[in-house]
């Protein structure tokens, strides 16, 4: 869903011929702008392009790893996102991060100050839409007045939501607040241990059970069978390979084979 390959018709190949081989989740990601003078493939918008395959694909699940959610207002982010939960027949697994760069957020007109504690209310503004009907939210930063959202979702209460974070503070928020992890690709995939500690410590705090959080890797090259097994051996449940930011710039040629090196065994 970037760059010169990300074509129409070869999202619909690849996502129909991951579904054909057994893969779990086809996973998109978010970028509003690119900084000047760096590189800028084009990257389309994540939820679009998971609908323009779901519409293709009947099982596979349709993940954001991540959208930044700051820069949508939660009342319209739910209503897109139960949208596409729907439209999908409850394959979506949400994946939300604050994002890095001040130039988005000044496109978007949110402040770049105080996102932790943005985000943190943004995911109770986010839930609450999604479980009370009437919902009704009065905040520091949102407030929804009490009303109506429909449709619900399918999944219930809403679909599993994860976050991305790299701060002791925000990864503990993941375990408290979120259904899981999602590492970014700046992380290193041979240290990830600290960093899942912390999701599972945020978890233990709220009540919750660690073990049921769901734990999502992007690597931007292919693994080995060796480095899959440490990363499980780590605590990660779900690994993604994403060509579109891999060196190589990506092929549909290279896809193919990449989804047929990978493809689930059992």
């Amino acid at each position: 869903m970037a760059g010169p390959w990300a074509t129409p018709e070869a999202m619909r190949h690849v996502a129909r011929r991951a579904e054909a081989l057994g893969y779990a989740s086809l996973w998109t990601f978010q970028r509003v702008l690119h900084p000047v003078g760096g590189p800028h493939p084009p990257v389309l918008d994540p939820v679009l392009a998971l609908a323009h395959v779901a519409g293709h694909t009947d099982r596979i699940r349709l993940g954001t790893a991540t959208l930044c959610a700051p820069f949508t207002a939660p009342a319209l982010l739910a209503k897109a996102l139960t949208s596409l939960d729907v439209l999908s027949g409850g394959r979506l697994t949400v994946g939300l991060g604050l994002g890095w760069m001040p130039e988005e957020y000044a496109a978007a007109g949110v402040p770049y100050e105080r996102r932790g504690a943005r985000m943190g209310e943004y995911l109770r503004c986010l839930t609450t839409l999604w479980t009370q009907d009437p919902a009704a939210f009065a905040g520091a930063f949102y407030t929804v007045p009490r009303a109506h959202q429909q449709p619900r979702p399918v999944q219930r209460p809403h679909p599993p939501l994860l976050l991305g974070a790299t701060a002791p503070p925000a990864l503990r928020r993941a375990g408290r607040l979120a259904n899981g992890w999602i590492a970014s690709s700046r992380h290193d995939p041979t240290d990830l241990a600290p960093s899942i500690a912390h999701v599972r410590e945020g978890a233990r705090e709220a009540g919750r059970d660690p073990d049921a959080l769901q734990i999502v890797v992007r690597l931007i090259e292919e693994p080995s069978r060796d480095t899959l097994a440490r990363l499980g051996a780590q605590g990660v449940t779900d690994v993604f390979i994403d060509l579109n930011l891999a060196a190589t710039p990506p092929t549909l040629e290279r896809a193919e084979r990449v989804l047929e090196a990978h493809a689930p065994r059992d």
